[in-house]
């Protein structure tokens, strides 16, 4: 107990809100105004799930716990425990925190050697003292036994007290939820919505089109194995969730519309089909009621829609001020409106409130309920009609069913409750559509009826299911995430022009560098004998240097300077400064430099020469000047530049708040832990401690390194399943200053076990040595873990949940390599992480704009993630060699998480990309903004050039392509021949490579050789009329000789009168 702490701040806003119920009794409470004291006790029973004092003592102090009593006097309050509890409590008993309308508390030990006789009698002085003490107020139902409880009541009924009950009373007291109640409240309804959409439905639906046959207790056992489940809770720890009751799911014509009703061990029968489940997450309850109906009529449907209308008007008049019976009273209206004959088949009460006991019956929304509705009250709407008869049924089973709905809500003070269970429960959502063989056969015949999208859907095989979620085969998946990812995309583009339209008016600051003017006036000037002496003169003071130019010292910043160097030839020695000037290769941080200056004359480089000669009478040679020199610039520079370095570190620094420090000795602690990045080289441990608003951590050496809440953007609980190490990891909203640089994300670690092994130690199986070490790291494992989750629990408590710890998702991890070396990253509620190898990856979700995925192709087996972010001006991050069998996985974990992502197969450059839109974003939108990733759009344009292409191309096939084929072959038949013929021997190995001198020498030799020339006239007047003359070859490629290589050898002579063609041809 004593690693657990009160939340002291809701502890007193619920006791003075309890004493002013008491002493005033504005809302006229039963009972409570009659009390002289309040008696709360509890012993040791382990069985009892809801009682008022375990609710009470939960309200008050956060915890349950056993063998304690509780006395409120109207001056006085007195806790009886043991020692430990009372150390626990010890936070609340400090009268500092007590305020006038919460009287003074006082904690007593139990004494088990008399039995606690001493502690009874100053209980029972405190009762006789508080008004008249004689009327006690008590919890009359509940009835705790032991040993403790049974020696009060000795004492007790010794004193001959006056009881009346305060259960009613006290309930109302409880029933309005502060912000903190709400917030749990809401994560409990999140939980049941969880686990009926993604498992009870899914689970239903599959043994619908599976056709098997499941018994409804065995369902009903499923859904408390899905609670201890990770994939259903998301970032909860299973250990603080529980069932409120044992899930009750009911069909086959046997209904019991009351959550004290148990599954049966009936096989579920596929006609309505209702289902009620609730989940408590830290004491604190909710609940959801859904029906769904396997291939309902159209009686059924209009039924279920009006009971949908029904809750919906509820909701609308369930507001702050109203009588509970005038809610049920409207409801009982609407029906009657309806059918008189659905009143006695409606529920007795249709809903009741609800927190940390399930079911709060004097809260009932009942005819005869006088409680009167606030704001900040949750209530359990559950509204049914139970014996309805189906006519048109099949089978005796489904002749008669009922329809049940509700819905967990909270009471607004002017608007319509809001529902906490967000799940689905229109008629599309619920009504499943069931198809045989048969009916598919009858309905291929007939006209194929078009059912709406928007009332339900109908698919046809052998036996299907059709739900929102849960299709059955596997390609749907996919087709819901485009869909999804369709909606997406349209809502991508408006949202991010809105934002950079907010953000248009608001311009980025630019920071002014620091003059680098070394002396202000000629005063400031050194009067050094070096200076008067033509020498080289390095002023420390100024960070300025001094040199003769013309005789004529000049002084020179020592930022002007961009490096120096020094060498030795002969006899001189040589120093060379080099100065920054435009033209010159700048660093990024020096690249406004010259912005004043564009009209001023600049100095590159000035070069000094001494000689190394010692003359008589000189004490060193004139060349130790500039030796000198070169060392006192080197280290003038160096200073400054780091100088220079840590103010630009600082430069995004926010003034943290002072760390107020805690004097209690109960804050959270954790000891031996070592801080990444290190404040030194090397790695030290130390103690990180929680105080009142931010945490420090002290190492052995003393360093001190603070961490305030409002600070911590995200803070990361990553346990030792599976790691080497186990670590708290904190991301800043503004980096601190440790380690000489500046800080984002601090972590704090321990290692686990021995992180290398040595390879040559000799290892066996059964070796007792190594056996015992497996053990003693498994204890020293889960000691760890439960000192960590701890020291998590108590923060969260002390902050009131400002700080929430989150924990990697494991199973949902993924490999990459963000960094240098593939890890796993692994998905968080709102991050995407990997915590252990340095330096870490975190990726904010709400930051991130959408995801594209590159090098998406099938022959590869990795592809990258591109990370854009809501702030263009950031740089992208992107993920490279990531699994191609992962693609699917990561998709599905984006979409869940509402996250556009797209996917191509080239690497884009993003560099390129993200000026182009910040440069011009109203352009970039106007043109299509993100859909020019969008495959399908790629598809779209490509099929566009496509159809270009085929108009313009012609088979052929085709009669106009026949038609002109055939013309063409008409004119240019009588030189086909000829021209192929002359081609060929054009083409011979002779020809291949040569020049037009070669080929004209060649011809003419062949000229003179044949008497029987024949020139171009000569043939055309032979050939007639209809030819003509055909136009000059190309040149012969080396492929197109190749082709020809072949070929068979022609005669020598029609080798040489193709020469002689060519030969003319090439003339003309």
């Amino acid at each position: 107990m004593s690693t657990l702490t009160v939340d002291k701040d809701a502890f007193f806003r619920r006791v003075r809100h309890l004493y002013n119920s008491w002493k005033n009794n504005e809302d006229n409470l039963e009972n409570i105004g009659k009390v002289d004291a309040i008696v709360v006790i509890l012993g040791q029973d382990q069985d009892v799930v809801y009682s008022k004092s375990l609710s009470l003592q939960t309200w008050l102090f956060g915890y349950e716990m056993t063998d304690i009593m509780m006395v409120f006097c109207h001056q006085s309050i007195h806790v009886l425990a043991s020692k430990k509890k009372v150390d626990f409590l010890k936070l609340i008993e400090s009268s500092k925190e007590n305020e006038e309308s919460v009287p003074p508390i006082t904690l007593l030990v139990r004494d088990k050697s008399d039995k606690d006789a001493a502690n009874f009698e100053t209980l029972r002085t405190a009762i006789a003292k508080s008004r008249n003490g004689k009327i006690i107020g008590e919890f009359s139902k509940d009835k705790f036994s032991g040993e403790f409880v049974d020696e009060w009541k000795k004492v007790f009924n010794a004193q001959n007290y006056e009881t009346l009950d305060m259960s009613n009373a006290l309930a109302y007291i409880m029933a309005p939820k502060d912000e903190h109640e709400l917030a749990l409240i809401t994560k409990a309804s999140n939980l049941s919505s969880d686990i009926y959409a993604k498992y009870l439905r899914d689970e239903i639906t599959e043994i619908i089109d599976s056709d098997k046959k499941v018994r409804h207790s065995k369902l009903a056992d499923g859904v408390e194995q899905a609670i201890a489940n990770k994939k259903y809770l998301k970032g909860v720890d299973p250990s603080n969730v529980d069932l409120c009751y044992t899930a009750i799911i009911q069909s086959g014509g046997k209904y019991n519309l009351k959550f004290s009703a148990v599954s049966d061990k009936n096989n579920l029968h596929f006609g309505a089909i209702t289902c009620a489940l609730g989940v408590r997450y830290k004491q604190y309850c909710s609940n959801i009621v859904r029906t769904l109906m396997v291939n309902p009529n159209d009686e059924q449907k209009n039924l279920y829609e009006f009971l949908v209308e029904l809750e919906e008007s509820v909701l609308e008049k369930l507001k702050d001020g109203i009588r509970l019976s005038d809610v049920y009273q409207h409801a009982l209206d609407i029906v009657t409106k309806r059918d008189k004959h659905l009143v006695d088949k409606m529920t007795k009460n249709i809903g009741f409130a609800m927190g940390l006991e399930f079911r709060e019956g004097s809260m009932l929304l009942a005819p005869k309920s006088n409680a009167i509705a606030k704001k900040g009250m949750v209530f359990n709407i559950a509204i049914g009609f139970s014996g309805l008869i189906n006519r048109s049924a099949s089978d005796a089973e489904a002749k008669n069913y009922a329809l049940f709905l509700g819905d967990t809500v909270v009471v607004n003070e002017n608007s319509t409750a809001t529902v906490l269970t967000q799940s689905k429960k229109r008629l599309k959502n619920i009504a499943i559509i069931i198809k045989d063989d048969d009916e598919e056969s009858e309905e291929e015949e007939k006209k194929p009826e078009i059912v709406p999208e928007e009332d339900y859907t109908t698919r046809g095989s052998r036996r299907t299911a059709v739900l929102e979620n849960k299709l059955r085969n596997e390609s749907t998946s996919e087709e819901k995430r485009k869909i999804h990812q369709k909606e997406l995309s349209e809502s991508l583009n408006e949202a991010a022009r809105a934002r950079l339209a907010s953000k248009s008016g608001s311009k980025k600051e630019e920071t002014s560098r620091k003059s680098n003017i070394s002396y202000k006036n000629v005063n400031q000037m050194p009067k050094e004998p070096e200076v008067g002496d033509l020498k080289i003169f390095v002023d420390k003071k100024y960070e300025t240097v001094i040199l003769p130019i013309f005789g004529i010292p000049v002084p020179f910043h020592i930022s002007t300077i961009k490096n120096i160097s020094q060498s030795i030839e002969g006899d001189y020695t040589y120093l060379r400064v080099n100065f920054f000037h435009p033209g010159a290769t700048l660093a990024r941080n020096e690249s406004n430099l010259f912005s004043n200056n564009f009209d001023s004359t600049f100095l590159k480089e000035l070069t000094y020469r001494s000689t190394n000669v010692k003359e008589p009478g000189e004490i060193s040679a004139p060349s130790s000047n500039l030796n000198t020199a070169f060392r006192l610039i080197k280290e003038v520079q160096k200073k400054f530049k780091t100088r220079e370095a840590e103010e630009r570190e600082k430069e995004g620094i926010v003034k943290q708040d002072t760390l107020v420090l805690s004097q209690n000795k109960a804050n959270p602690k954790l000891k031996d832990l070592y801080i990444r990045p290190n404040i030194i080289t090397k790695r030290i441990h130390g103690t990180l401690e929680a105080h009142t608003n931010g945490f420090r951590f002290t190492s052995i050496r003393g360093d001190k390194v603070d961490i305030l809440y409002n600070n911590i953007k995200h803070a990361f609980f990553q346990p030792c399943d599976g790691e080497m190490l186990i670590l708290l990891h904190f991301t800043l909203r503004n980096p601190i200053m440790f380690g000489k640089k500046k800080q984002s994300e601090v972590q704090f670690y321990t290692e686990v076990g021995e992180i290398t092994t040595d390879l040559g130690k000799h290892q066996h199986m059964h070796d007792r040595d190594d056996l015992a070490a497996e053990q003693a790291e498994r204890e020293l494992r889960q000691k760890l873990k439960t000192a960590f989750k701890t020291f998590c629990d108590k923060v969260e408590q002390m902050t009131r949940q400002e700080i929430e710890f989150d924990t990697p998702f494991r199973e949902l991890g993924f490999p990459g390599v963000p960094n240098r070396s593939t890890v796993l990253l692994q998905p968080t509620s709102g991050c995407l992480v990997n915590l252990t190898e340095w330096p870490p990856f975190v990726i904010t979700l709400e930051e991130v704009e959408l995801v594209h995925f590159e090098r998406v192709q099938f022959h590869l087996k990795n592809f990258d993630m591109i990370f854009v972010f809501k702030d263009y001006h950031r740089k992208i991050s992107m993920v490279n060699a990531v699994p191609m069998n992962m693609l699917d996985h990561v998709k599905e974990w984006l979409n869940s998480c509402d996250i556009r992502y797209t996917e191509g197969i080239q690497s884009l450059n993003w560099a390129k990309i993200m000026k182009t839109i910040v440069d011009d974003p109203e352009g970039f939108f106007d043109s299509g903004g993100w859909t020019f990733l969008d495959p399908d759009s790629e598809a779209e344009n490509a099929d566009d050039s496509d159809s270009e292409q085929d108009d313009q191309y012609k088979p052929s096939g085709s009669e106009e392509s026949v038609e002109e084929s055939d013309s063409e072959f008409s004119e240019n038949s009588d030189v086909s021949e000829e021209e192929s013929e002359s081609e060929q021997s054009l083409g011979t190995s002779e020809e291949s490579g040569k020049d037009w001198s070669e080929l004209e020498e060649e011809a003419a030799a062949a000229d003179k050789n044949h008497n029987d020339f024949v020139d171009d006239y000569t043939q055309r007047k032979n050939k007639g009329p209809g030819f003509r003359s055909k136009p000059p070859p190309p040149k012969h490629s080396s492929s197109h000789h190749s082709s020809h290589k072949g070929s068979v050898k022609r005669s020598r002579d029609r080798r040489d009168e193709g020469r002689r063609d060519k030969h003319k041809k090439f003339r003309k």
